[in-house]
């Protein structure tokens, strides 16, 4: 089980929103209670300065919740410099998702804005949590999945 419950959740989102300056949004905290693909996610809707922090409660798929949150509110601070960039990026190639040039700018895109989020989220935790272990839900999937 990744948490305890909901309550500490709601109190790592709160410490964090503050270390990392994002007190003029609202961010809730959703628990997933099915099935899901991912351990976390969070939507943003920057004209209300409102978010809605996913944690999965059911098969999470990593281990260390602070990282988790950390990770999800890191995307928050950086949403406005994605958001630019794949509007520029929707400028020069268009917004047709088909087009081979545009999907390779927006997966390049990608393939640096998930690993700088990791590494932020890294940088953060080994400085401000208690539990500072890495998260190797992904890469230990691949190693399960080799080993089936």
């Amino acid at each position: 089980m990744l948490y305890e419950n909901i309550k500490e959740v709601e109190e790592l989102v709160e410490k964090w929103t503050e270390i990392l300056c994002l007190q003029d949004w609202d961010i809730s905290v959703f628990e997933v209670k099915k099935e899901w693909r991912k351990t976390g996610d969070i939507k943003i809707d920057s004209d209300d300065k409102k978010a809605i922090l996913m944690v999965n409660g059911f098969n999470p798929k990593i281990t260390n919740l602070e990282s988790l949150i950390v990770h999800e509110l890191m995307h928050l601070k950086l949403w406005g410099l994605d958001q630019t960039i794949e509007q520029l990026i929707n400028i020069v190639f268009g917004e047709d998702e088909s087009d081979l040039k545009r999907d390779y700018a927006m997966t390049k895109f990608m393939e640096i804005l998930e690993p700088t989020v990791a590494d932020l989220t890294r940088s953060f935790i080994s400085l401000e949590s208690k539990d500072s272990r890495p998260t190797n839900g992904r890469v230990m999937k691949l190693v399960e999945d080799e080993l089936v």
